[in-house]
């Protein structure tokens, strides 16, 4: 393939439209193709929208194994989107009726009335980054950090690490806006520089992070509350600082991994225009990336190579999961037990129960 064709690829399995590859492929990439020859070469590749659909089983037993994680809570707007992203070519309305048929009680459960929310604004993206910390699995010593940019409402990070207080260890509030304030020096052309360029507010000030979590509860988060409260009724968990070091080095790059997977699909599905709201509709990845289709710019700052990595030495990166010596002794427990590194949720929870009942057993 050539490179026109890679582009072009990545963007239909991120399931964009015909409409907005083109778009990407012109003004990211260089590539200035027709409608038809675009779609000629996919179809040569063998992809297609609307015909050629996988078989049913396939999709059925796809869905059925996403309902056995955290995709219990998603909707089938945003299956059908996670559909597309394994490569299957299915109908939105087919992984409806599966999802009707497979989960009718979680169709129902997500059914409510939704509030009317204030209207927000900004110019553009990169105009202004909305930063903060999701603490609803923080006391099982897990917490997520964030941001979003107003504009376009596209992920910027979504990180899992220990703590959200200590901004030497995780990219939150305070280590953000001093990295901020230190890459924006004085400068005439620039009205935001310096202290002008980070803001601390409220929560209810910083509505479109705030707002945001909330999705993030319904598709992933929920999940692993219910997991790990579950282990706590049950008596195997109890806040100590070893339970909760232990639910990190058992449970952490499981849960990263799926928030990688939710940044992905949030950043390339399509948000609907809403009466509420005077933010434009559309894929969050297309309008950060295309702003000049939406009468807007970026406004990203440019800063040198030499601010950059003066502001990486004066950041802090968690390079293991939970404090040194529990992951070393949970290492070599799984070594001599013959242990192997969890690859999902329930054999997370079976490694978390069996690390420990050892090492509940050496210390008493």
């Amino acid at each position: 393939m050539d490179d026109a064709e890679v582009h072009a690829v990545y963007y239909f399995l991120l399931g964009l439209s015909y409409t907005e590859i083109l778009a990407m492929l012109s003004f990211c990439h260089g590539f200035h193709l027709s409608l038809s020859t675009l779609k000629r070469k996919l179809n040569c590749l063998g992809l297609y929208r609307k015909k050629h659909f996988s078989e049913l089983h396939l999709v059925v037993n796809f869905i059925e194994q996403q309902l056995q994680s955290s995709g219990q809570l998603h909707g089938y707007r945003w299956m059908h989107l996670k559909c597309i992203q394994h490569g299957l070519t299915v109908t939105r309305e087919a992984v409806r009726m599966i999802i009707n048929e497979l989960d009718p009680i979680g169709v129902t459960f997500r059914t409510r009335k939704r509030l009317r929310r204030r209207k927000y604004s900004t110019r553009g993206p990169n105009f202004v980054w909305h930063v903060d910390s999701y603490d609803k699995l923080k006391p099982y010593g897990i917490a997520i950090n964030g941001a979003i940019d107003g504009f376009s409402r596209h992920i910027m990070w979504l990180k899992a690490g220990r703590t959200a207080s200590d901004p030497k260890k995780n990219m939150e509030d305070a280590q953000d806006g001093y990295v901020q304030t230190l890459a924006r020096k004085i400068d005439n052309t620039d009205v935001c520089y310096g202290d002008r360029s980070f803001l601390y507010g409220t929560s209810q000030a910083n509505q479109r992070i705030e707002s945001w979590w909330s999705i993030l509860r319904k598709q992933n988060a929920q999940f692993w509350m219910n997991i790990f409260q579950s282990l706590k009724e049950d008596g195997y968990f109890s806040g100590t600082y070893l339970d909760k070091s232990l639910i990190r080095f058992c449970f952490m790059a499981i849960i990263q991994k799926e928030l990688a997977q939710v940044e992905l699909e949030w950043n390339t599905h399509r948000i609907a225009a809403s009466r509420n709201s005077i933010s434009p509709k559309g894929r969050p990845i297309v309008l950060f990336e295309l702003p000049q289709a939406y009468y807007t710019q970026t406004y990203i700052c440019q800063v040198t190579h030499h601010d950059l990595n003066i502001c990486k030495q004066e950041s802090s990166f968690l390079y293991l999961p939970c404090d040194v010596h529990v992951y070393q002794l949970c290492k070599l427990i799984m070594r001599e037990k013959n242990l192997r590194e969890p690859s999902d949720s329930y054999e997370a929870v079976n490694l978390y129960l069996t690390l420990r009942e050892e090492i509940m057993s050496q210390i008493l």
